[in-house]
């Protein structure tokens, strides 16, 4: 916090005097808040909130800088390979299958590789906590899931949109595809892209219209360990501490994403609204 503390100051122009004018403090707290010797409580994080976003502070650029710098100082072997976790209540024991059966790969220990898809998972939670994660391909089976219609149609099959044909070919299909696997990679369904899929599942657009989609909005990868053997050869590097001031900054950034992400959607959508095959025809062709 009190690097932090110390570039919104720097941003806002402003001394430690200033700043304690401004948040309703004493020049001495302020001096200790920016020796790490005590912390802003919510009120004063609130406060400093409000001060981001009048001056336009960039605080969501010093947040990634923080676990940029952190991530270097940890001096992480190249062979291993540096992922991010968000878990909403904590890691505690070993790292194993922790995520519910219908996720976008089935039941698994899911990973980002960029630090925002793990921050704004979980920044709505107080007890929420951000990890830092690294994994030893070497000697896993990996399948690296292209962004097309095959990674909807895996996503459809562990959400159970499939389940109306099982014992088809096209059903084990979809069941086979990671069964041998360690290691499933693939885009991962964020905010924006689960409004794309659901649309999808439900009918409103077609499957050119959602691969499309997917292209455009650049999501990033998430890697998920399907077995035990791949949860044993992942680390967990730091636990990265998020303030108040911090999850308040996560909050806004998560839910302009969304809104821009539904917005570039929805004319994707519009502009492919009759080309190509919609769900229903496509799990009829297949029965």
């Amino acid at each position: 916090m009190r690097e932090l503390m110390k570039q919104i100051r720097s941003a806002a122009d402003m001394s430690q005097k200033e700043l304690a004018e401004y948040m309703g403090v004493t020049f001495a707290t302020v001096n200790r808040w920016e020796n790490s010797k005590a912390t802003p409580n919510r009120i004063a994080q609130e406060k400093l909130y409000e001060l981001c976003q009048m001056r336009s502070i960039p605080l969501y650029d010093y947040i990634l800088k923080k676990i940029e710098a952190e991530v270097a100082a940890l001096r992480i072997p190249k062979e291993r390979l540096v992922l991010y976790h968000g878990s909403k209540a904590g890691i505690e024991g070993e790292i194993a299958l922790l995520s519910r059966d219908k996720c976008d790969f089935g039941k698994g220990f899911y990973m980002g590789t960029q630090p925002e898809q793990s921050l704004t998972l979980v920044c709505d939670f107080d007890k929420s906590k951000f990890y830092v994660m690294s994994i030893d391909l070497k000697g896993l089976d990996v399948l690296d899931v292209p962004a097309d219609i095959e990674w909807a149609m895996l996503v459809a099959f562990h959400r159970g949109k499939m389940d109306q044909i099982k014992g088809s070919a096209f059903y084990k299909k979809y069941k086979d595809m990671s069964g041998s696997y360690d290691v499933v990679v693939g885009s991962i369904a964020n905010d924006r892209m689960f409004y794309v899929l659901d649309n999808f599942f439900l009918g409103n657009i077609t499957d050119l219209a959602l691969v499309n989609s997917l292209s455009a909005l650049q999501l990033g990868r998430q890697y998920v360990c399907v077995t035990e053997k791949a949860c044993k050869a992942v680390r967990i590097e730091k636990e990265i501490e998020l303030s108040h001031l911090e999850r308040k900054c996560l909050q806004k950034v998560s839910e302009e994403n969304r809104a821009k992400g539904v917005s570039l959607a929805d004319d994707i959508c519009r502009n492919y609204r009759r080309e190509g095959l919609f769900f229903d025809e496509i799990i009829e062709e297949n029965r």
